[in-house]
């Protein structure tokens, strides 16, 4: 009877689950760069997909640069973000010709990435986002220029503070320089967001802007106009993987009611709301489909509280709070992960190299070069082979954790006291017992010391695992270092502090629990 009942439970759990897995809803991922405008406009895409079909949506936002948004769309990591045609027409396509005529270059990139990747343009928002050359306005008023093939024939010398995708594509500084002659200006390599401070604070005179830029409302900068037409056109569209608008036919027509909806002046309007008035992302995305008639106020889920910016450090810290917890959650069990694999890996590691001495040499060699890698190069390698997200952070992080844990292990192994080993074998007990008898509980301390660094290392680097949308508290670090905002920083970095200590100070605890008394 008991077995029949025990039957009949298990079944009606599988069908739960069954049942519960059925009425899940779909998703898709919408990924951006990071920028404000391209998350932004991730965010009201993301919300009207939301509001006008079944579909759940993950919001994958701060990818990086061109390259790897179109990789991760091309992976299947992501299934939809905006993008420029003019990014497309040089970055992707890599067409050399300088081409003036915006409808040419939305067709040609239009055809060739569906052709090429199966991945499709659709109708444009509305408004070009070009690259421009912005410089101070008090330094362009006294020299005269107003053009940028006049900086040619400027007699000082001028330092121009450029975000690092600029400086790294054709479109960009190197095509720029080249065909204005500018190889006379000392370039430094900035975030973009950034950029602007050092232009106010005169460590730069020229910067690289957008033209939709809301701090252009803000900072006191002249436009130069690109009077030999470098920049080719930027009008801004949806891209989407071709499978994804055929299993989701829902899709095309909802992301149709956002084209030509946007020009250039409603976009510096948005993005100023974002950058310098300091309101939320998904609040200004949500006024926005409301004025347009795109989104009902019907207490729907996007009506929660808006999390301003502009209030302060501690005000803006305590708004945050659940928010804060979350990503404390999500950066502890990332990093507490890594650090648990590499523990398993290389602990048993480094007792076996403290037998084998030639062995172990390599092996600690290859584990301090991994070590050098920088932190953002390793997660760069990880992206192609684990795509984006969690998976590649972890491996990262694992890989950072191994050289600590491996070499104490290692070292604390060695450095047992011959003499009572020999005095344990003369006792009669075997090596197996002898390891754990003897060499591991004297190793304990020294041991514990590599994983507690393991550990704080492991959180310290989590905090970069955001650049490939892996959650944490970089979050709230790589937004506030777009923004520029100080106090969103500190809401990242200082509980990332924190649990870098408390983790220390409990695995210190741990480490008198397990280390032997005597």
């Amino acid at each position: 009877m008991i077995g029949r009942r025990s039957a009949a439970a298990a079944a009606l759990l599988v069908l739960s689950i069954a049942a519960g897995s059925a009425g899940a809803k779909e998703s898709i991922a919408i990924g951006s760069k990071n920028f404000t405008e391209n998350r932004l406009l991730a965010e009201i895409m993301a919300q009207l997909v939301e509001a006008e079909t079944d579909l759940a949506v993950e919001r994958r936002t701060n990818l990086g640069g061109t390259m790897v948004v179109f990789e991760a769309l091309r992976q299947g990591e992501i299934d939809l973000y905006p993008d420029y045609t003019g990014t497309g027409w040089a970055i992707v396509l890599k067409e050399e010709e300088r081409v003036t005529d915006p409808l040419r270059v939305y067709l040609r990139v239009r055809n060739e990435y569906e052709r090429r990747f199966r991945i499709e343009w659709l109708d444009p928002f509305g408004f070009a986002n070009s690259y421009a050359v912005a410089m101070r306005e008090d330094v362009a008023e006294r020299l005269g220029v107003t053009r940028v093939s006049e900086l040619a024939d400027v007699d000082e010398p001028l330092v121009a503070a450029l975000s690092h995708e600029f400086l790294n594509r054709e479109d960009g500084w190197p095509g720029l320089s080249a065909w204005y002659g500018l190889d006379d200006v000392e370039v430094r390599g900035m975030e973009h967001g950034l950029a602007f401070e050092a232009i106010r604070s005169s460590s730069a005179d020229l910067i690289d802007a957008w033209t939709t830029d809301g701090k252009l409302l803000k900072f006191d900068v002249r436009i130069l106009a690109d009077d030999r037409r470098f920049f080719p056109p930027y009008d801004c569209a949806p891209l989407a993987r071709a499978d994804t608008l055929a299993r989701h036919p829902e899709l095309r027509p909802v992301l149709e009611r956002l084209a030509f909806r946007i020009d250039d002046v409603r976009m510096m309007a948005l993005n100023h709301e974002v950058e310098v008035e300091g309101r939320a992302f998904d609040a200004v995305a949500r006024d926005y489909l409301r004025a347009e008639g795109l989104l009902s106020s019907d207490g729907s889920e996007h009506d929660r509280p808006e999390i301003r910016r502009d209030v302060g450090f501690l005000r803006l810290f305590w708004s945050r709070r659940t928010e804060t917890l979350r990503l404390a959650l999500e950066h502890l069990l990332l990093s507490g992960l890594a650090v648990a694999l590499a523990i398993v890996i290389a602990v048993p590691l480094g007792i076996a190299l403290s037998r084998r001495e030639r062995l172990a040499g390599v092996v600690l060699g290859a584990a301090g070069v991994i070590q050098t890698v920088p932190s953002l190069a390793l997660l760069a390698f990880m992206i192609p082979l684990l795509g984006i997200g969690v998976p590649a952070a972890l491996a990262a992080l694992f890989l950072y954790s191994l050289l600590p844990i491996v070499r104490n292990t290692w070292t604390a192994i060695r450095e047992v006291d011959d003499e009572l080993v020999e005095a344990a074998r003369g006792m009669g007990l075997t090596d197996r017992q002898i390891l754990r008898l003897v060499e591991l509980p004297l190793a304990t301390r020294t041991i514990m010391a590599g994983v507690r660094t393991a550990a704080v290392i492991a959180i310290g680097i989590a905090t970069l695992a955001a650049f490939i949308s892996a959650g944490g508290l970089g979050e709230p670090i790589v937004t506030g270092l777009q923004l520029n905002d100080p106090n969103l920083i500190l809401c990242g970095a200082v509980p990332a502090a924190a649990l870098a200590v408390a983790v220390d100070l409990l695995l210190a605890r741990a480490e008198e629990w397990m280390a032997p008394k005597t």
